[in-house]
């Protein structure tokens, strides 16, 4: 495989990486009246996600994909909460 293609195979799987990244967005899905605390945070991740995208709009992407990162930290992180959440129920259901 040459240089070219490679780079070039690279350069598609970013964008891929990107879209499927760019698509996931930190939700609030947990049932406040069961885990309010939970909930909560959920929706602290949703404020902050906005907060950054505000700040990336601001300074024009230019963060050299920090702020990215932190967009899918936040987006793992509210995932996290609705397992934690999930496994809540299920020890309770015991």
């Amino acid at each position: 495989m040459n240089k070219r293609t490679l780079v070039s195979r690279a350069l598609l799987a970013a964008a891929l990486f990107s879209i499927v990244t760019v698509a996931q967005e930190p939700v609030v899905n947990i049932d406040a009246k069961i885990h309010p605390n939970l909930a909560e945070a959920q929706r602290l991740l949703v404020e902050a996600n906005n907060r950054v995208i505000e700040a990336q709009k601001d300074n024009r992407d230019d963060m050299r994909g920090h702020a990215e990162r932190a967009r899918q930290l936040m987006a793992q992180a509210s995932r996290e909460l609705k397992l934690a959440a999930e496994a809540a129920n299920a020890a309770h259901h015991r």
